[in-house]
């Protein structure tokens, strides 16, 4: 799961076309989702094989979820499941992330496996 999530080759196997990971706390990431949308956050906490915490937004003016000011954390469990929590949402903007985050861990699971 690691590599899946902090090496911009694999990255963007699944996630975008242009990756930039520095894949320690306070480390930035940045991709461009779908060749169009940049996303861009920090790095907040870093456990290989265990979990991932990054600030996460989209670089693009008048956006509701702006760079950086939303949380995601991914992580692994003993019994082989990995979860994804997307917080600090706006109530207005859960949606779009909801629908996103599906398609992007359909794809991540083709890649893992």
């Amino acid at each position: 799961m690691y590599e899946l999530l902090t090496d911009p080759g694999i990255q963007q196997s699944w996630f975008g076309v242009d990756s930039t990971i520095e894949a320690r706390p306070g480390g930035m990431h940045k991709t461009l989702v779908a060749g169009r949308h940049p996303a861009l956050g920090e790095f907040v906490e870093v456990v290989p094989a265990e979990k991932i915490v990054f600030t996460f937004g989209w670089d693009e003016a008048n956006h509701p979820i702006p760079a950086g000011s939303t949380l995601v954390a991914i992580s692994r469990h003993p019994e082989g499941t990995v979860r994804l929590v997307h917080s600090g949402l706006p109530d207005d903007a859960v949606e779009d992330p909801t629908k996103g985050w599906r398609h992007y861990v359909e794809r991540l699971a083709i890649i893992a496996t």
